[in-house]
């Protein structure tokens, strides 16, 4: 739905919760929060909405409605929306990118819970990787989270893939990350641990496209892979590195966590994580 038609339905009027971003049809968000709400009873219900940039300003404003909750932000604004809130809790700032906006005392107040929602899963892998080197294939700004992630877990070297590693900036901070060329991520990968797909190459419909080539794979043999994309659940990237042995992590865990502290954020009450999975599996089948 896009925003211009959601001011104009009776929803507006009633408690809401938003995802923003562009596109957002693929996203199973709302099915995972309107679980949630409906699991406690809560008057309350989770629209994503596809935000064009020349609507930012009416957004501003819904932002004060009553009616408004708050909201998830997705690609491509995670960096872009950081103006539009009067508070930017400490990490999401140190990191430089949101995912998610709730009130607190009457201010809108911005914080980033990506972080927790990646190293979830990596929990029972933490040993294997602290002191190793990751290979991250994308800059955006789910990447800077997942940078800021696995450097807080003791990952010792750390690159980026990029398209265009010149024009890429926001990493200068860390002494031990560096962006390099989709040309030149094969001559690290020996030394390499973990692989992680940020980009959105893999996601429906274009479920033919992989960060990694096929003749590539085999330098994905014997090590991690994850993909935060969640649709389909096993990407082509998680496929070639099925194919050459690697341990496969899918994105739709790290989607339940992020959004297990995003509903915390809105509601003050824990998230049933494993009714919202039960149900998710039920959507997503492959």
């Amino acid at each position: 739905m896009r925003f211009t038609e959601f001011k104009k339905s009776e929803y507006i009027a009633h408690p809401h919760l938003l995802l923003l971003g562009h596109p957002v049809s693929h996203s199973v968000s709302p099915i995972m929060h309107n679980t949630a709400a409906e699991h406690y009873g809560l008057d309350l219900q989770y629209f994503a909405i596809d935000l064009q940039p020349n609507e930012f300003n009416d957004i501003a404003s819904h932002f004060n409605r009553e009616t408004f909750n708050g909201t998830n932000i997705t690609v491509p604004y995670k960096e872009m929306l950081m103006d539009y809130v009067d508070e930017i809790e400490p990490l999401a700032k140190e990191i430089g990118a949101i995912n998610t906006i709730f009130k607190r005392d009457n201010k809108l107040v911005a914080t980033n819970t990506d972080i927790y929602g990646f190293l979830k899963p990596l929990e029972p892998m933490d040993d294997e990787l602290f002191g190793m080197r990751a290979i991250i294939f994308g800059t955006g700004g789910a990447s800077k989270a997942i940078v800021a992630g696995l450097v807080e877990i003791g990952l010792e070297e750390l690159f980026l893939v990029s398209r265009s590693p010149a024009r890429n900036s926001g990493f200068e901070k860390y002494d031990n990350v560096k962006v390099i060329g989709y040309d030149q991520w094969t001559a690290y990968s020996d030394e390499t641990s973990l692989f992680v797909n940020t980009t959105p190459l893999g996601m429906e419909p274009n479920i033919d496209a992989s960060p990694v080539r096929d003749n590539e794979k085999e330098f994905l043999s014997g090590k991690i892979c994850y993909d935060i994309v969640y649709k389909p659940k096993e990407t082509k990237f998680l496929r070639l590195a099925s194919e050459v042995e690697a341990t496969t992590l899918g994105g739709l865990d790290m989607l339940v966590y992020q959004g297990s502290e995003s509903f915390k954020k809105w509601t003050g009450k824990p998230f049933p994580i494993e009714k919202v999975k039960a149900k998710l599996n039920e959507y997503i089948h492959e």
